[in-house]
């Protein structure tokens, strides 16, 4: 059985994270999903508007009959790659720049492959977010 896993923060839940979960079962048996912590982000991002706990986010995640496993993490990088079974990384397409290139040289070294899926055209948080302000 191969495990394919694929990270972010899926606070508005929408149709986009519905088709990358498909597309990531399109190359694995069984899928993990990992969420980022909300902690984490306030922290960091203290201005950020989270509408769900890290609670919620997971629970809405772990209902969805594609999901086979849920993940907490801080932050996306050689850490998190380190603490989770995995054998497939999916990466966005939009997932670009050095912490995504050291996760890339990671998996090559560690045996794991990694794939690029496709977004889904029209559908982004950020958009969504910005409807109901």
């Amino acid at each position: 059985m191969s495990k394919i896993l694929t990270f972010g923060v899926y606070d508005y839940l929408h149709l986009g994270h519905l088709r990358l979960f498909k597309q990531c079962k399109q190359h694995a048996d069984y899928l993990i999903v990992a969420v980022q912590n909300g902690d984490y982000i306030k922290k960091f991002k203290p201005d950020a508007e989270v509408l769900y706990s890290t609670d919620e986010r997971v629970e809405m995640l772990e209902a969805l009959r594609i999901v086979d496993k849920v993940v907490v993490y801080d932050t996306v990088g050689v850490n998190a790659l380190e603490k989770i079974d995995f054998d497939i990384l999916a990466l966005g397409e939009d997932h670009i720049g050095a912490r995504f290139d050291e996760m890339t040289d990671w998996c090559n070294i560690h045996g794991k492959q990694v794939v690029r899926l496709k977004r889904t055209p029209g559908v982004c948080s950020s958009d969504i977010k910005k409807k109901f302000r």
